[in-house]
């Protein structure tokens, strides 16, 4: 039976490494949805000021539904808007990567983001942006959110085969990056730069 898994998250939490790796595993079908936007020209305008270009959603929607339909096996959809691009009935699970900001800021500034879109970027990772999307969109019970703070990619692919297969439960609420950042005494140093 075909499964369609969706792998999201902010910039930088590893979606796309997890995904390939994940889809080798699987023998699955691998759609990263950047690139797929970029290919096959599935926007609608470009941001100049983020340096991004803007997704037509229903475009991309179709195309989702045409790379299922067609595919033999399972689909693994990577990108931080993958569930308002595939049907939610169809969806067995999301797997909802994060990271501790203060890492993630690391990350994003060797990947070139600086000024509004960096700290876009880490507000929706402070705030669960992309986890209470994916409860609102395709429900809690098929959500499984992961720290991927401290783990190696196939550390992180392991413990979503385990989910998969049955060997470990889904779980969300297991990080409060607000509640972190206060303790440590660093909330204010990010709320301060948030736009």
């Amino acid at each position: 039976m075909k499964r369609i898994i969706i792998v999201t998250g902010t910039p930088c939490v590893g979606k796309t490494s997890v995904s390939k790796k994940l889809a080798v595993k699987l023998d699955a079908v691998h759609v990263n949805l950047a690139e797929l936007v970029k290919r096959e020209k599935l926007y609608s305008d470009i941001d100049k000021e983020r340096n991004s270009i803007i997704a037509d959603l229903d475009k991309v929607s179709q195309r989702i539904k045409e790379v299922i339909q067609e595919a033999k096996g399972d689909v693994i959809i990577d990108g931080h808007y993958a569930v308002h691009v595939v049907d939610p009935e169809t969806v067995d699970f999301v797997f909802v990567l994060r990271k501790d900001p203060r890492r993630l800021k690391v990350l994003m500034e060797r990947r070139g983001y600086s000024g509004k879109k960096l700290w876009e970027n880490l507000e929706a990772e402070i705030l669960d942006v992309c986890l209470l999307e994916a409860i609102d969109v395709c429900g809690k019970d098929k959500v499984c959110e992961i720290d991927t703070t401290d783990m190696s990619i196939d550390e992180v692919v392991d413990e979503v085969l385990k989910v998969i297969n049955g060997e470990r439960k889904c779980s969300v609420g297991i990080v409060d990056w607000l509640g972190k950042l206060e303790r440590e005494g660093v909330l204010e140093d990010f709320l301060k730069n948030l736009p």
